[in-house]
């Protein structure tokens, strides 16, 4: 591991997003990560992130001059993404990962493969428009009535609700077949589900109770 830690942390990338949502995360997660060019937002912001991690292709002269090297962490091989490099060299009980949605659909879909193929993290994708991150195999989300919930599988799954206006039990999941977008919450969700194959997608205005779902849930994928 290149980092480790017994703080949430929050991970950068190179897409664009606001500083509100970056102070969102900091609030939570003031320990920083950078994936590659991530670096370079991060230091505009005026934040010296505590490790660097990718393939270097995006950081500019200015990061490599101001991070200290040993904080600057190359791993060159091209079969992966940034985001993956960051996600299987970080142990952290959280990762609050900003700037790798909403910029290209190729580099979005990629980061949401990511995150299936690291169950064993817990990783919520923020944006300023909305949240996903993997469903562990139980937990429980305190959303306000209304909210609008979306589940959208990254392969074949089956799951359990309590307080979704649309039950998703019996239902048989899968990319190429159904999906669950837009059902909405009748107030506190509890979801559980067959495997770590279904993202949760709801508005960037419930972190908080996200958040706190994901720290305090003590059901984990191995």
């Amino acid at each position: 591991m290149i980092v480790h830690t017994s703080e949430p942390i929050t991970l950068i990338g190179g897409s664009k997003f606001s500083r509100q949502t970056l102070d969102r995360a900091l609030n939570i997660a003031p320990f920083v990560v950078a994936a590659d060019g991530g670096a370079n937002f991060s230091l505009s912001q005026g934040i010296v992130p505590k490790a660097v991690i990718g393939d270097f292709d995006s950081l500019n002269e200015t990061a490599r001059r101001l991070i200290p090297q040993t904080s600057l962490h190359e791993i060159s091989e091209q079969d992966s993404t940034d985001f993956d490099k960051c996600m299987r060299n970080i142990q952290a009980p959280l990762i609050i990962a900003a700037g790798f949605t909403g910029a290209r659909p190729d580099h979005h879909l990629a980061a949401l493969n990511t995150l299936v193929r690291h169950p064993q993290q817990r990783c919520l994708l923020i944006g300023d428009e909305g949240l996903v991150f993997l469903a562990p195999p139980a937990i429980r989300l305190d959303l306000s009535p209304g909210c609008p919930v979306s589940l959208f599988p990254m392969a074949a799954v089956e799951g359990v609700s309590d307080g979704l206006h649309w039950p998703i039990g019996g239902l048989n999941f899968a990319p190429d077949g159904r999906i669950g977008t837009s059902n909405h919450a009748t107030g506190p969700v509890h979801l559980s589900f067959t495997a770590p194959k279904m993202l949760v997608i709801v508005p960037s205005d419930m972190f908080t109770p996200v958040v706190t779902a994901l720290q305090q849930t003590q059901s984990t994928w191995q």
